[in-house]
């Protein structure tokens, strides 16, 4: 019924360094040459553990969007914007937060992690409670179909689409609705209707994804409905409700392997991170000074890669005949450390240099950077305009 579409966004942390690269970027890059793309900065979501110092958000943000363009993501291909600019983000999210059980949000398995990592900060608000359900307006009024994440967040994902399935059965209930989309029914031509009502039974009496599936497909290739008998036949494929929120899945993505410097997750927090536009200079020293095997002191003593953070950077800058000569150096100790960082400062610079070109640009001129985010924030709006005027429509308060 809606066309796939993929939503991701970030908190606004300033300056990406590798590890986001390796971990999300990259694969936005590759997302947006497949399918419509929305990318947003989470502003609002900043605010949850930092309301007490929002004066970095603003220049965190222009700074993450430089490294998103330097990344690759085209604003030709993908649209990106600032959810606070999207002001539909706060009203779905106050609309679904009036039909949400409170028992939903305390069950999320991040929101008591969160609460004793940040132990120093005061995370007893509703902003920090309610975080998933923003999350889930954030891409249920784009109707999307996917959203990347790590296999930690796939319990928000659920989330989004236990809270949409909720809400479709709220209010999409159409006055006459069985016998109109019977009616249309008859529109798709005997040969289907006769199909998409067995393929409806294999569904609703056995449970068969994969009718549902084949279902959905003929709707799709159906050219001769209206938009509203479309959506109501992909209700009554489910049961007998109107879609007017979309189940979004998770698009499940591998997680960063790289590591921080100190062989740590990378982060800032750490202290342990390559920025995507450090220059060469400050590369090369934070490669040089990485630890190595402790039991390494001296050059001619063999060490063993497994034990040593530059290893991990090896598993993904080198090639096989580079690890090849770094394992038979190293324990043999024919190779010293240096020697075995170089490979790896070679291979993140020549990732950079491409990055460090595109971001150039911008940082020269930064109207620019405006005014691809005011492009998107137009187009992102028009989305959700759309979205709301259904929502608003079916919960009686488009007052026509």
């Amino acid at each position: 019924m809606y066309p796939d579409r993929v939503v991701s966004g970030m908190r606004p942390t300033g300056a990406m360094h590798l590890g986001h690269y390796h971990g999300a970027l990259k694969n936005w890059v590759r997302l947006q040459s497949e399918h419509p793309c929305l990318f947003f900065v989470a502003d609002w979501h900043a605010l949850t553990t930092h309301y007490d110092d929002p004066s970095i958000i603003e220049s965190s943000t222009w700074d993450m969007v430089i490294d998103w363009l330097a990344a690759g993501i085209d604003p030709s291909q993908a649209t990106i914007f600032i959810q606070s600019k999207v002001p539909e983000h706060a009203e779905l999210h106050l609309l679904l937060s009036m039909s949400t059980p409170l028992g939903w949000l305390e069950r999320v398995p991040t929101y008591k992690d969160q609460q004793e990592k940040l132990a120093d900060r005061d995370l007893a608000t509703y902003g920090f409670l309610g975080y998933p359900l923003l999350q889930a307006a954030d891409v249920l009024i784009y109707r999307a179909s996917m959203v990347p994440v790590g296999e930690d967040q796939v319990p928000h994902v659920e989330m989004m689409r236990e809270i949409a399935r909720r809400f479709n059965h709220l209010y999409g209930r159409e006055k006459n609705f069985e016998e109109k989309a019977r009616e249309a029914v008859k529109k798709l031509g005997s040969k289907r209707a006769k199909l998409y009502n067995e393929l409806r039974t294999e569904y609703q009496e056995q449970g068969k994804d994969d009718a549902l599936e084949q279902a959905k497909a003929l709707l799709d290739d159906a050219q001769n409905l209206s938009m509203s008998d479309r959506e109501r036949l992909f209700g009554y494929l489910e049961g007998s409700r109107k879609l007017i929120l979309v189940e979004p899945q998770a698009l499940l993505t591998e997680a960063s392997r790289l590591p921080g410097l100190d062989g740590q997750k990378m982060s800032k927090s750490y202290g342990n991170t390559i920025a995507l536009r450090d220059d060469t200079e400050t590369v090369t020293k934070k490669v040089r000074t990485m630890p190595t095997d402790p039991a390494r002191v001296r050059r001619t003593d063999a060490g063993d890669p497994e034990k040593c953070p530059v290893w991990q950077f090896h598993t993904v800058y080198s090639d096989t005949a580079t690890k090849h000569w770094v394992v038979k150096g190293c324990k043999s100790a024919s190779i010293g450390c240096l020697e075995c960082k170089q490979p790896i400062v070679d291979a993140i610079l020549k990732e950079q240099e491409p990055m460090r070109e595109r971001a150039q640009q911008y940082l020269d001129d930064p109207s620019l950077v405006r005014a691809i985010v005011a492009d998107g924030c137009d187009q992102a709006r028009k989305h959700a305009q759309e979205t709301m005027r259904d929502v608003r429509e079916e919960m009686g308060l488009s007052y026509n």
